[in-house]
């Protein structure tokens, strides 16, 4: 046909209007031979108008009519389309909307009779008429096609707004409990023998037992076989061998895929030991296997069990069975930690370049809504069973009308999983493909959109709308399960539904409070109140709460957050910091629920809270900073006490820095235990604390000086750090080991000299250790020459004579860890020069001192191990702990580091790399001795973070055992394997230190 161009500019425009993309294509299309009989119709192009895609829908109708050989019947589909209005928006909607189906009716022209059979929008088939629609289907290709025309007629319902999202996704439940049935049917068909062999039950699960299933989605099921009724003799294994051979091929008739496509894959990967298991079990198997070894996660998937296929008897009798088991779930330990962690590691697991594609799984996504209904019906389902349904949007209205969640807030996430899931159907319906993906294609997004009733710009606002939805799932479902708390001890207005206090008790159980009626206590104190320091602490507390539960003590975190918002909420700043500095908030609940001496610290001084909202705050100050700040605090003080007590001030927020960033960064990543750099989180507490200390001593010396001699001291003085604090390796609960050495200046009497050092030194030790709020520096000088016994501070002069005279071997290695600290540094460089050829022999270690090296190691663990302790988990001296390691590494340096100058140094990691790189130990065995080394030194500061004092073992009170997990990165439930990886490592060690040490390989 020919048009004018006038003509053709003006049918463009029209074609345009109605929202035609390719109006070039579409006038080839309008001007087909097969539809030749109603081009002219204006209803035509205004239905085309009114579909998603108008050249996908004008392009199905060609097809279809050219499908039609039989001119009579082509005629009757093009009569019907326009004289009946009904069927017209069906047929162009389902194929504006549809690729998929357009090829079905392409193939299967007749079946578009079907979108005629549905007169009365009210009418809504449930699973007899979906089987009526299957009950030809004899083998699975007439399946398939039968499934496809079911389809069609509920895709158009759905397209055409006749059915809701949640009607639909209903439809498709029932339309596959109707599939699974008639393929069973098929698969005992094909195997007569089979059937009579065995009972076998098809258990829906995940969204087609909660009647909420999507167009294009795996059908999770769980096979449950027994022998045949009436048959008291039958065998079981061969009932069960029976049934496998049946379940196996009703999966092959659903999942294969032909010219007709797949129906979908049917997925059993939920039954007991997922694919690993039989697929079929018996009843008893079953409960056994939930009884003994179920996770949390199994309990969760079947909520949504419910029998669909199979015999019936059989079927309600597991339901029957299992029920209870479901409901009970939320007592086990860990429940709410371990649903949570679920959902993290989905999260974890999408790739990267998808997430914020993610319709089902990302952040703000439906899995999202689900899990957080899911967690409140376990939760709360066990005493009320109106929240019992499989159902999402059913039980988040059921969660509402109890009061277990806001009617805000369910009807917000109601509002939006119903968008959700409709724009992840019309995603699947395009090409009845499974995804859950949001398209980047314009098109593609366009059809959708329009789809849903955006015309004006399809894509924008879609894309709007989707952001804003994903945003109010991501606001709500975590707090979603801590805000009706706030709601059970608050005042509402009339009409409104509150938590009871026996359900606020349970959730609060179930988040781990050991003492729920305590936490409601403390909610009741901080956010009751018209005030606006209240209304604050409602916004944050739901947050908060979950930010406790993820730690081993939520009560402590509560009670800590109690008490600083007692100590600082009159403070303007303080609430303000918390709501408005993102990590805030977050960084505070983890300090205060990750044990005593982190919340402790800050107690003392609340202000410190502010370091938790600066981004720098968290950074560890070095020494040279940090002396300065002292040794002007100390200056600025009236007396010796008054200095120290503000040197002790600042010692105390430093620690507390370093503590916080500590802990902060244990929860900071999601790794594995297994993975990360530990050892350099390690090494950054090490030297943070060393430099505190050192800076600490550098005023203390300054103020006891200053109090009696004024600015200059009768001698020259310095302070020689041994030990931990000489490698720059302190762990919190680390006494400072010290040399006090001093040289009289020119002039001055010795012995005035030498009271004046004694005198500095006893005035030091009373100032950092008197008893303040601060924690004291305990200083240990017992490594000096003669320990106890001898003078606690020497000469230069009178150390070389000692030394050069007396000294022993295990003196010349405890001066491996020297280093100077504080105090002249002139001074202290000349005694490193002394000791170096005592630490570093020039021709390395003799026989003998290798032997009673050896000997004294020895003694060691067989004398100075406490009486009790288990020798496996001693982290300083038990077997492969940090003393095998350090003698190790020690022993080494004293023989090489002559020759060798990389292992001069006093820290026991870099000298390890050096003889590593130097080929005195390979680099397998230095990575286990380092390995061993990092893990022992975190147990010590976990344990010490955890119980607030010093301890060489992991706690025996199993809540602060599980404050060590968390610290250490192992998530609740995960202590048994944290000592499995202990033992583990210090056992690789120990036979590393045993060949390396002693000279010989163990067996």
């Amino acid at each position: 046909m020919t048009t004018a161009p006038g003509r053709r500019s003006s049918t463009f425009t029209r074609l345009l209007r109605h929202g035609f993309t390719d109006p070039s294509a579409a006038e080839r299309f309008l001007d087909a031979p097969a539809i030749a009989a109603i081009r002219a119709d204006p209803l035509l192009l205004d239905a085309l108008g009114a579909t998603a895609d108008p050249d996908l829908a004008l392009r199905g109708l060609v097809r279809l009519a050219e499908a039609h050989e039989d001119s009579t019947e082509r005629q009757v589909l093009l009569d019907t389309l326009v004289t009946a209005k009904p069927l017209r928006d069906r047929l162009l909607g389902v194929m504006g909307a549809s690729e998929a189906l357009g090829d079905h009716l392409a193939r299967h022209p007749a079946d578009w009779r079907v979108l005629a059979t549905y007169e009365s929008a009210d009418l809504h088939p449930g699973v007899t008429e979906f089987e009526q629609g299957l009950a030809e289907a004899a083998d699975p290709v007439e399946l398939r096609v039968a499934y496809r025309r079911c389809l069609l007629a509920m895709a158009a319902r759905d397209v055409c707004g006749t059915t809701d999202v949640a009607q639909t996704a209903a439809e498709l439940a029932d339309l596959a409990t109707a599939t699974l049935r008639a393929a069973l049917a098929i698969a005992c068909a094909a195997a007569p023998e089979d059937a009579a062999a065995c009972r076998l039950a098809v258990i829906a699960m995940g969204k087609c037992g909660g009647h909420e299933l999507n167009y294009v989605s795996d059908v999770d099921v769980i096979f449950v076989g027994d022998v045949p009724d009436n048959s008291a003799e039958a065998d079981e294994n061969a009932a069960v061998r029976a049934a496998t051979r049946l379940a196996s091929h009703l999966m092959r008739i659903c999942s294969e895929t032909t010219v007709e496509g797949a129906i979908w894959p049917v997925d059993a990967n939920l039954r007991p030991e997922g694919r690993n298991g039989p697929l079929v079990r018996t009843l008893s198997s079953h409960l056994a296997y939930y009884e003994r070894w179920a996770k949390t996660w199994e309990f969760q998937a079947l909520l949504k069990a419910r029998p669909v296929a199979g015999d019936a008897a059989l079927g309600a009798a597991y339901q029957e069975a299992v029920t209870p088991l479901v409901w009970q779930a939320s007592e086990r330990e860990h429940f709410v930690p371990h649903v949570q962690e679920m959902r993290r590691r989905v999260v974890q697991n999408i790739p990267a370049g998808q997430a914020e594609r993610e319709i089902k799984l990302g952040p703000g996504g439906l899995r999202d809504v689900e899990f957080a209904v899911q967690l409140l019906q376990l939760v709360h389902g066990r005493s009320d069973a109106s929240l019992r349904s499989p159902n999402t949007l059913e039980a988040l209205k059921a969660l509402a009308a109890g009061g277990y969640v806001g009617r805000i807030d369910a009807a917000q996430l109601d509002e939006a999983y119903r968008f959700l899931r409709t724009v992840e159907h019309r995603i699947q319906l395009y090409r009845l493909r499974r995804t859950h993906l949001m398209p980047e294609d314009d098109a593609d997004l366009r059809r959708i959109g329009r789809s849903l009733g955006l015309r004006t710009d399809p894509v924008a606002d879609l894309v709007k709308e989707w952001r804003r939805h994903t945003t109010v799932v991501r606001r709500l479902h975590e707090k979603l399960f801590y805000r009706p708390l706030l709601d059970a001890v608050a005042q509402l207005q009339p009409g409104e539904t509150r938590l009871s206090a026996k359900a606020a008790g349970q959730r609060l159980e179930a988040l781990g409070y050991a003492d729920p009626v305590a936490a409601l206590r403390h909610l009741e104190a901080l956010s009751s109140g018209v005030s606006r320091k209240a209304a604050i602490q409602r916004t944050l507390l739901p947050v908060l709460l979950g930010w406790f539960a993820d730690s081993a003590d939520p009560d402590a975190g509560l009670l800590g957050f109690r008490k600083v918002s007692d100590a600082l909420g009159k403070t303007p700043w303080y609430l303000r910091l918390l709501r408005d500095e993102g990590a805030a908030a977050e960084n505070l609940a983890r300090v205060l629920s990750a044990g005593r001496l982190a919340p402790d610290l800050l107690l003392r001084a609340p202000e410190a809270v502010a370091l938790l909202g600066d981004p720098e705050g968290l950074i560890p100050r070095g020494r040279e900073g940090l002396e300065q700040e002292i040794v002007a605090a100390v200056g600025r003080a009236d007396t010796a006490e008054g200095g120290v007590t503000a040197a002790r001030g600042v010692r105390r927020r430093e620690l507390f820095r370093t503590a916080a960033a500590d802990i902060v960064g244990s929860y900071g990543t999601e790794e594995s235990p297994a993975e990360g750099d530990h050892g350099a989180l390690v090494d950054r507490v090490g030297r943070a604390l060393t430099d505190l200390n050192a800076a600490t001593f550098a005023g203390a010396l300054r103020a006891a000086v200053r109090e009696r001699w004024g600015d200059t001291l009768p001698t020259r003085f310095a302070v020689i750090g041994m030990g931990r604090f000489g490698g720059h390796e302190l762990a919190y609960g680390s006494d400072a080991d010290v040399l006090f050495v001093h040289e009289p200046w020119d002039g001055v009497d010795e012995h005035e000299a030498a009271v004046a050092a004694s005198t500095v030194v006893t005035e030091m030790r009373r100032l950092l250790q008197v008893p303040t709020a601060d924690p004291p520096l305990l200083i240990d000088a017992d490594l000096r020459p003669e320990g106890k016994s001898g003078p606690i501070v020497r000469t230069l002069a009178s150390y070389a004579a000692y030394y050069r005279r007396w000294s022993l071997v295990w003196e010349s290695q405890a001066l491996l860890r020297a280093d100077p600290m504080a105090g002249d540094p002139d001074l202290g460089a000349r005694f490193v020069q002394l000791i170096d050829p005592l630490r570093y022999p020039e021709r390395g270690l003799s026989e003998d001192d290798v032997r009673e090296i050896r000997r004294l190691k020895a003694r060691m663990e067989s004398e100075r191990l406490p009486r009790g302790t288990d020798p496996n988990l001693h982290t300083k001296l038990g077997r492969g702990g940090l003393t095998d390691v350090e003698w190790t590494v020690q022993l080494l340096q004293m023989k090489h580091a002559h020759e060798l100058p990389a292992l001069r140094t006093t820290r026991t990691r870099t000298a390890l790399m050096a003889a590593r790189d130097a080929g005195l130990i390979d680099p397998e065995s230095a990575a286990t001795l380092d390995e061993a080394w990092v893990l022992a030194t975190r147990v010590r500061n976990g344990a010490m973070l955890v119980r607030g004092r010093p301890s060489d073992t992991f706690p025996s009170e199993s809540r602060e055992l599980a404050a060590v997990g968390r610290y250490l990165g192992y998530g609740p439930g995960r202590v048994g394997e944290m000592l499995d990886d202990y033992r583990r490592a210090t056992r690789r060690a120990r036979t590393v230190m045993e060949e390396l040490f002693y000279g010989y390989d163990t067996p």
